[in-house]
């Protein structure tokens, strides 16, 4: 039952000691205004020192919350994309139209304190806004994948950790295999551009509202429908999750600060649980839903894939035994905090349920409800042997 890491990276591909801006740090909830509810944010205080700040995307799921956060912070934000994803939202920020794949010309001669690079997967594209900006920006935040390392068999993995490689480096097809590498080159190609002036972050996976995966969504949108719930393994194996306003809230910080290296930017290891995390599903969406786990032996029986039927979770086995085991230590330290888990499946939930019917249909996630039952069924045939 193995996912294996060209598996993982698929689905990746698919769908990236100061003190932080977590809920656990700040007392004031904010919500600015400009998008859902559940997109409110917690904030210490406005910035002291109130930047500009150019955002490289800035308008699917990340990209909002980070927007949300520097506006929070008294900013001065510009965004950078094509404008063919949420064009209507943030009618009066600045807008620059271009294409990341050659089309830079409205960047040049702005200057900006700080740049976030939310949507760069080749190192060619990466390096040319990262070289354009150079002499015009003093800080580049570039947003990478916990997907670059090479393997996840060691436990409490640190950024020193070796990089996965590829061949040819100048592809540009995003496939399992090219996924993880051509990030870690991108990576590459930022601080090549910027010495000593960027932050490569490396993101697991990030959850919460907008999220258009659905791979955490399933969970808390499962356990509110109610009945009887398949859950994978025996819940002890551990997982990691962000939720994309710590995220955000944390990226701006960096920007603020000028904060640079490498950094892990995930749950701390060994603090989430798979039962954990379904038992607070259950507590916060529906008390009456009913948990019944199924051993991973089962599951690969069952042909029920780890992560994609089975969002968030791997067995712990394998090339994986440590998948959820990587240390976030230094962006901790670097004020990288998170807010309650109530609150992201909460506002997760809440956020669904906003959702038109047509979206609401089928889950790009988890289990279609017939085979549920199905698996379900004979999980308890063999049960009674």
């Amino acid at each position: 039952m193995t996912l294996t890491r060209r598996e993982f990276l698929r689905t990746s591909a698919a769908t990236g000691a100061a003190v932080g801006l977590s809920s656990t740090l700040a007392g004031v909830l904010v919500n600015p205004g400009h998008l859902l509810a559940t997109d409110a944010i917690y904030l210490a205080e406005p910035a002291r020192q109130p930047i500009k700040l150019l955002i490289l995307g800035g308008t699917a799921f990340l990209g909002p919350a980070i927007v949300n956060a520097a506006v929070a912070r008294g900013h001065t934000i510009t965004l950078f994309n094509r404008g063919k994803t949420n064009p209507q939202l943030y009618p009066e920020l600045e807008k620059l139209r271009g294409d990341r794949n050659g089309d830079l010309e409205a960047l040049a001669g702005r200057q900006w304190d700080a740049v976030i690079d939310t949507s760069g997967y080749y190192p060619r594209v990466v390096k040319m806004s990262a070289e354009l900006l150079a002499p015009n920006v003093g800080h580049y935040t570039f947003i990478s994948s916990i997907s670059v390392y090479r393997d996840f068999k060691t436990p409490d993995m640190t950024e020193a950790a070796p990089v996965g490689t590829i061949d040819d480096p100048t592809i540009e097809e995003i496939t399992g295999e090219t996924y993880g590498p051509l990030k870690a080159l991108c990576e590459q190609a930022a601080e090549a551009a910027m010495p000593g002036r960027v932050a490569n972050i490396r993101p697991g996976l990030i959850v919460g509202p907008r999220d258009r995966s659905d791979r955490f969504t399933y969970w808390p949108v499962r356990i509110a429908r109610g009945g009887e719930v398949l859950c994978p393994g025996n819940g002890d194996d551990f997982i990691q999750i962000i939720d994309v306003r710590d995220l955000g809230e944390w990226l701006v910080m960096l920007s603020e600060r000028r904060i640079t290296g490498v950094y892990n930017a995930d749950s701390a290891p060994r603090a989430i649980t798979m039962g954990s995390l379904l038992a607070k599903c259950r507590e916060v969406c529906n008390p009456q839903a009913e948990l019944t786990w199924t051993d991973a032996e089962f599951l690969a029986e069952q042909e029920v894939q780890a992560w994609s039927n089975m969002p968030c979770w791997v067995p712990a086995e394998g090339d994986e035994v440590a998948f959820a085991l990587v240390s976030t230590t230094k962006a901790q330290a670097a004020g990288l905090g998170r807010r309650p888990l109530d609150d992201t499946i909460r506002d997760t939930l809440a956020w669904w349920q906003q959702q038109p019917a047509e979206r609401r249909q089928k889950m790009r996630a988890g289990m279609d409800p017939e085979r549920e039952v199905e698996v379900l069924k004979a999980w308890h045939e063999r049960a009674r042997g």
